[in-house]
């Protein structure tokens, strides 16, 4: 047995695949949320308090993303549509994954991304507790359509609540690099 990759960066969603001979297996499949605290809030209703939060400056004034990133209480958020941190897909094709295996229910928030947007054709199997052996595979299609439909709600929830505009350049490596951020 090989441990190919590590997909996840979150130590508690754990997302890694291995190959034991011609098989490859991926345990768990997390999606990481706590990204979601790094963006200002998506407001139903319009709040001229956010709107009006002042833009982040860096500390020797040389860099200004004024549409980007703004200032609360001592912290920078970006203003933007909140982006969520799903298992890395430029190391592996997930099509070439074989089986799924989940350990429990908070390690499968991206199974339904997984399996309808990547090309995934294998097979899923789960850890459900449950009291009779029959139940098994109702609990696991009830858990599944229980993380599909909040994931849907999430989607949207965020289409109906847009932002005007989609920042990018906070993502630059040399902007993070600065203290304030």
């Amino acid at each position: 047995m090989k441990l190919l990759y590590c997909l996840s960066g979150h130590p508690t969603l754990p997302c890694n695949v291995l190959k034991f001979k011609s098989t490859t297996i991926m345990l768990d499949c997390g999606l990481d949320t706590t990204s979601v605290l790094n963006f200002l809030p998506l407001p139903l209703v319009h709040s001229p308090r956010l709107s009006k939060l002042p833009s982040w400056v860096s500390k020797d004034g040389s860099l200004n993303l004024e549409k980007e990133l703004k200032e609360c209480a001592g912290r920078v958020f970006v203003d933007s549509q909140p982006e969520f941190c799903l298992p890395e897909r430029e190391l592996l094709d997930l099509s070439t994954v074989d089986v799924i295996l989940v350990s429990n229910y908070h390690c499968m928030m991206a199974l339904p991304y997984i399996t309808e947007h990547t090309g995934f054709t294998g097979t899923v199997y789960g850890n459900v507790h449950v009291k009779e052996p029959k139940e098994i595979k109702t609990c696991i299609s009830l858990l599944l359509f229980f993380f599909r439909l909040l994931m849907e709600e999430l989607v949207n929830f965020m289409e109906r609540v847009p932002k005007a505009q989609s920042a990018t350049c906070w993502k630059n490596k040399e902007i993070q690099r600065y203290e304030n951020y």
